[in-house]
């Protein structure tokens, strides 16, 4: 109920300038927010890379309405590439990109975004470094996915998103968990429908369970994007039980969140990637997930009271 309410206001100028303005707004802002600009975002990866770490980073900005703003997503990508270069940093920071930021949703966007995020690709490959594919509510799917095929004929690394609330996330776990591909297993964010997804919190954890244990037994390079502890643990013994060692996965975590744990699973030897998103349209990024899940708004203040 609160979904269309929180859509509304991430388009509101006037929404925009009061929560802006609001006590304690920046505060949650510069906690999950890395910066606004290269600049700023690059200091994190180097500090990341000092701690052991590796990120994936996210240009923020999702409302995109014509080609050309789908071109400067593009653009910026390309930017934040070419700095990575020149500071021998691309080994330890991947990107990761929604589709929708490239045009999918435009006029003729399945091909407006694969011709717009392939040069991303390219660049990333260019530099040690590869793009993982996020995804985003189950209509846009099949286009990514499709996408993601096409792009790991030239760039087999490119890696792809899967959400355990998705009924048909296991079958997809199936087809992808091949020699070569990379896979990040999240829970899923999105406002979905029954017919499409699990609705109930301990359904959705029971069916990420199945999904890992399909990744771990595949051939591929699991992702598994989770703050939750139990999942966590359980990620590790699927993983012993399938025979890997710990560089054959990696764990994901959003940029301010349980920041201790971070560092403790990369201390264990786990390989820890911190998804970092940036940039200046903070604010829409900031409600649409807010809109995607409104359970955040207590995820997100609990975050704060703990301090990580």
């Amino acid at each position: 109920m609160l979904a269309p309410v929180i859509l509304a206001a991430s388009r509101s100028d006037k929404m925009r300038r009061f929560i802006s303005a609001a006590p304690g707004t920046k505060q949650v802002v510069d906690r999950f927010i890395a910066g606004e600009t290269v600049d700023q975002v690059v200091p994190i990866v180097e500090d990341a890379a000092d701690r052991g770490l590796e990120v994936t980073l996210d240009v923020v900005g999702e409302d995109i309405t014509t080609p050309a703003q789908a071109e400067a997503a593009r653009d910026a990508y390309l930017e934040l590439i070419e700095r990575l270069k020149a500071l021998d940093l691309g080994p330890r920071a991947e990107m990761s990109v929604k589709l929708s930021m490239f045009g999918q949703a435009l006029e003729g966007g399945h091909e407006l975004a694969l011709a717009n995020v392939r040069p991303v690709v390219e660049a990333a490959a260019a530099i040690g470094t590869t793009v993982t594919l996020d995804a985003e509510d189950h209509t846009t799917l099949d286009s990514m996915f499709a996408i993601h095929e096409e792009l790991r004929k030239d760039f087999p690394q490119t890696g792809c998103v899967i959400q355990s609330y998705l009924f048909r996330t296991e079958d997809d776990a199936r087809r992808l968990a091949a020699a070569g591909s990379r896979v990040r297993i999240v829970k899923g964010a999105y406002k979905e429908p029954a017919s499409v997804a699990y609705q109930d919190k301990a359904e959705i954890d029971k069916a990420y369970v199945r999904i890992t244990r399909i990744l771990m037994e595949g051939a591929g390079y699991p992702m598994i994007g989770s703050h939750d502890p139990r999942l966590i643990a359980i990620a590790q013994e699927l993983g012993r039980q399938a025979g890997r060692k710990l560089d054959e996965y990696e764990f994901q975590m959003l940029y301010g969140i349980r920041s201790d744990e971070h560092v403790r699973l990369a201390a264990e030897g786990h390989r820890m990637r911190v998804y970092t998103a940036y940039g200046t349209d903070w604010y829409g990024y900031f409600m649409r997930r807010l809109a995607e899940k409104p359970a955040n708004l207590l995820f997100f203040g609990r975050s704060i009271l703990t301090k990580g």
